[in-house]
């Protein structure tokens, strides 16, 4: 039993003395901590901020619940120009303080960084957070109303776009059905004189061979009486008075020479019948 008791007292004495130890270095943390955001307030009003934000950053580093540190860290982000890098450590200071003045000036600076990204729908529930922890700050007051007037202005540009927007895309649609509607008269159109042209040479091609076949058809006989009246005819000559005496003359002058050789003929020997040729 005894042995059992020096036992428990024994163990209660290493665990106080565990405790005791980190105690001392949550103290000796905590300490550094305040230590470092000194150093980042004196850079900070030195307007080093981006010294002054490593030393809030090691100042939550040694104690992550530092609400100074953090609050500290988002002004000097801010300060720089760093409105998105600050909205996470004003968010944090906000979930963690304990008073309600650190909460209302958190979220104040959380809509000022919200405003400068034009996140002006959460900058106004930010102002608004900020009126329900101190509503007697005027300067978030005002805030406020020129979030709300620039978030109006926003969702009318918005909606002025997307208006635009649609119009665009019906205008590109109707413009694309036009095309397309213009692009098929043509179609058609085209198909339409291909049709005609084809048309008009089977008739021009059918009225040649019709032709044709009427010319073949066509009486040969009839073929032949046109050629005979448009073969010119010999004309029969006239002869005159006196070519007509000349020719008798000359045919009276010939009978007589025949009948004078015959005469001779017949003085010398046997007479010879003989053909005219004449």
């Amino acid at each position: 039993m005894k042995i059992y008791l020096n036992i428990v007292v024994l163990c209660l004495m290493l665990f106080s003395s565990k405790e005791i130890v980190a105690q001392k270095d949550s103290i000796a943390q905590q300490r550094k901590a305040r230590k470092m955001v000194r150093q980042g307030n004196k850079l900070y009003q030195q307007k080093q901020f981006t010294d002054a934000s490593v030393a809030y950053q090691k100042a939550l580093g040694n104690n992550s619940n530092y609400d100074k540190a953090s609050y500290n860290l988002g002004n000097a982000l801010y300060q720089n120009k760093n409105f998105k890098e600050a909205v996470p450590q004003y968010e944090l200071t906000a979930k963690t303080a304990e008073d309600k003045y650190t909460k209302a000036e958190a979220y104040h600076n959380l809509g000022n960084a919200m405003m400068e990204t034009k996140n002006y729908q959460g900058a106004v529930e930010a102002f608004k957070n900020s009126l329900r922890n101190n509503p007697n700050d005027d300067e978030t007051r005002y805030n406020l109303a020129v979030a709300k007037k620039l978030l109006d202005k926003q969702n009318k540009e918005n909606k002025d776009d997307k208006n635009k927007d649609n119009k665009d895309n019906k205008d590109k649609k109707d413009k694309e059905n036009k095309d397309k509607d213009d692009k098929n008269k043509d179609k058609d159109k085209k198909d339409g004189d291909d049709e005609k042209d084809k048309k008009d040479k089977d008739d021009k091609d059918k009225d040649g061979e019709g032709d044709k076949d009427k010319d073949k058809k066509q009486d040969p006989k009839k073929d032949d009486q046109k050629d005979q009246k448009q073969k010119p005819k010999p004309q029969q000559g006239k002869m005159s008075p006196q070519q007509i005496k000349q020719l008798l003359e000359s045919l009276n002058n010939e009978e007589k020479k025949t009948q004078k050789k015959m005469n001779a003929k017949k003085a010398k020997g046997k007479k010879v019948k003989q053909e005219k040729d004449w």
